[in-house]
């Protein structure tokens, strides 16, 4: 009897990244680019005409100055990080722009700097904030942050990504009301109780401030930040 064997060999690779929400460093490849006007047409389906991008796109201005929800550029990873490069975009269906000369232009180059999104400066793009993690803390404390990227802010591969950003959320206490507080009511524990650690606020008004040790002590940890609101926020 004559046996058959099948031997079924499935090669999987998949990507990587040393981070937490970050794309895989770019390994340069040799395909070709697409940069034809006509081929970007031919590749991408136009859209349908809808309201939710729309009421974003303003009519009549530059193309270049679009925000990144009114146009479909060919993004290519052929570039070196920080350098200009171009790529060949066009605007969504019912979204009108015109060129640097004022005529109408549907397809056109784009200029920005080679990087993916999650490499983007701070201040091009952000974060959702977590009320769940303590900022008072040492070390400080991280949390998982969904981010996206500016409107009017270009950049390669996804717009919305993660990141693992330090807990920064406030609840509205300031610092120098607590610091007021601690120097001049520390004794009846009026620091402790406006941020809402009333345990720590009972123990010092029936101690009278631990005879004032714990005072001068409380005054010195708020002075320094080391003591702050017990939800875990910062002052603001």
């Amino acid at each position: 009897v004559n046996e058959c064997v099948c031997v079924c060999v499935c090669v999987s690779a998949y990507l990587s990244s040393p981070h937490v929400g970050q794309e895989p460093a770019y390994t340069a490849q040799q395909s070709p680019v697409m940069s034809s006007p006509l081929a970007l047409t031919a590749s991408s389906a136009a859209p349908a005409v809808t309201d939710s991008y729309l009421s974003r796109c303003p009519s009549g201005g530059l193309c270049s100055r679009l925000p990144a929800d009114c146009i479909i550029c060919a993004f290519h990873h052929n570039c070196i990080y920080g350098r200009p490069a171009s790529f060949t975009c066009r605007a969504k269906a019912g979204v009108h722009c015109v060129s640097d000369q004022s005529q109408p232009q549907q397809n056109f180059s784009l200029t920005l700097d080679c990087r993916f999104c999650w490499q983007l400066d701070p201040s091009q793009y952000r974060c959702s904030n977590s009320t769940s993690c303590m900022t008072v803390s040492c070390p400080r404390r991280l949390y998982n942050a969904t981010c996206e990227a500016l409107e009017h802010v270009h950049c390669l591969g996804k717009r919305v990504f993660q990141k693992r950003l330090f807990c920064n959320w406030t609840g509205g206490y300031k610092w120098s009301t607590a610091l007021a507080l601690s120097i001049t009511l520390g004794g009846f524990g009026a620091d402790r109780f406006y941020l809402g650690q009333w345990r720590e606020g009972l123990g010092k008004l029936f101690s009278f401030g631990g005879l004032g040790i714990w005072t001068l002590i409380d005054v010195l940890l708020i002075a320094v930040g080391y003591v702050g609101p017990a939800d875990g926020s910062l002052y603001i």
